[in-house]
């Protein structure tokens, strides 16, 4: 059922995997590599693709661990350059990329909260049967 309240939830991680797409695009770290804009991609594909397995909660579980895994790095990559980045007190040009991995991983880890309890009861469903 696609109505839970952790499809919200993640459809709330994959916005979040937007706003980075749409906020990360000056992120140059590697390069010309367009690394943030391969992992938002790959971020919101994990996303729907865990929406649309409602019926397996055990891969939406192990999709959204996968998904937090690549926020994680590209918090810690977005963090290391923010630290590296220049900037001033007349102009300062740090921006606001790492909140949205951030947000994500807390919103991802609702989410397995909410299917994991959604496992329990059905779990405990099948015992009375």
């Amino acid at each position: 059922m696609l109505q839970r309240i952790q499809t919200v939830w993640i459809f709330l991680a994959i916005l979040g995997a937007v706003f980075l797409f749409i906020t990360g695009q000056d992120f140059s770290l590697f390069g010309p590599t367009p690394f943030i804009s391969i992992a938002s991609v790959v971020l919101v594909l994990f996303g729907f693709i865990s929406i649309l397995s409602y019926k397996e909660r055990k891969r939406q579980i192990q999709l959204n661990n996968i998904s937090m895994m690549i926020n994680a790095l590209l918090l810690g990559l977005l963090a290391y350059w923010l630290l590296t980045l220049s900037g001033g007190i007349d102009f300062p040009e740090k921006g606001i990329e790492p909140i949205f991995p951030l947000l994500s991983i807390i919103c991802l880890f609702i989410a397995n909260i909410y299917i994991r309890k959604d496992e329990r009861l059905v779990k405990s469903v099948d015992r009375l049967r």
